[in-house]
């Protein structure tokens, strides 16, 4: 189903959506802001053509979203399974408390993406963005894997400020010429070893499928692992440690 989404409400479209995505694809062209495309959905494919608002996936539990363009704040909010596939950029919050599933961001994202994300049994969450990710990145992290390209950064720290800020579980891994400094007190930064990076590789040579880059030049360069520090009383506070 096609639908030409130029100045659609968005309870509108995502009605349209919700009625049609469990039965066959949904094309949205001309895609203008709309929030919460895809939010709660049970299986299903999305192609949006355009810039979706805020919420893009929020609980989504699905096949797949796919964007030709940049996606706005909270993508992924909460999702559970599926994954959201951006050609562009993503806003804040990108990933915020995801519990599962994988979303590929082929560029940049703003400030806290990733954080909350969590791990449970066999859900673990992929948070990969290709170019660079804003301050904050992995802010309590609790479970599954966050991987920063930084395509673009000329291998330099990929991040901004205070990432990993409160992490206790998962890992967050930055390909970089040098390890990040200041970094919090919780927060273990270890160059990547060959099984960090035999875990990370099946995402990014999906990663690098999907945009046409490179995989094995990308692995084959310097990756910093970020870990919840076991000496931190931060871990204390937490009821699965």
């Amino acid at each position: 189903m096609n639908i030409d989404a130029s100045a659609m409400h968005f309870q509108t479209l995502c009605r349209m959506v919700k009625e049609h995505g469990a039965r066959e694809e949904v094309v949205i062209d001309r895609c203008t802001g709309q929030r919460y495309i895809g939010a709660g959905m049970k299986g299903g494919r999305i192609v949006i053509n355009g810039t979706p608002g805020n919420a893009l996936g929020a609980y989504f539990d699905g096949d797949s979203i796919i964007v030709h363009g940049n996606a706005q704040d909270a993508t992924g909010d909460t999702m559970n399974d599926g994954s959201i596939i951006i050609h562009g950029s993503s806003g804040d919050a990108t990933g915020y408390a995801m519990r599962g599933g994988r979303i590929f961001v082929r560029d940049n994202t703003g400030y806290r993406a990733g954080i909350h994300m969590k791990a449970y049994l066999d859900k673990a969450p992929v948070l990969l963005v290709g170019g660079r990710a804003g301050s904050f990145l992995g802010e309590y992290q609790a479970g599954g894997t966050i991987i920063v390209l930084g395509r673009g950064a000329g291998g330099a720290v990929p991040v901004g400020d205070f990432c990993g800020t409160g992490i206790h579980g998962g890992a967050i891994y930055l390909r970089c010429q040098k390890p990040p400094e200041n970094m919090p007190e919780q927060v273990a930064v270890n160059k990547a070893a060959a099984g960090d990076l035999a875990e990370i590789s099946p995402h990014v040579e999906d990663f690098c499928a999907l945009f046409g880059f490179d995989a094995q030049t990308i692995l084959s360069e310097t990756f910093y692992v970020l870990r919840p520090n076991k000496l931190s009383p931060y871990r204390q506070l937490y009821t699965h440690n």
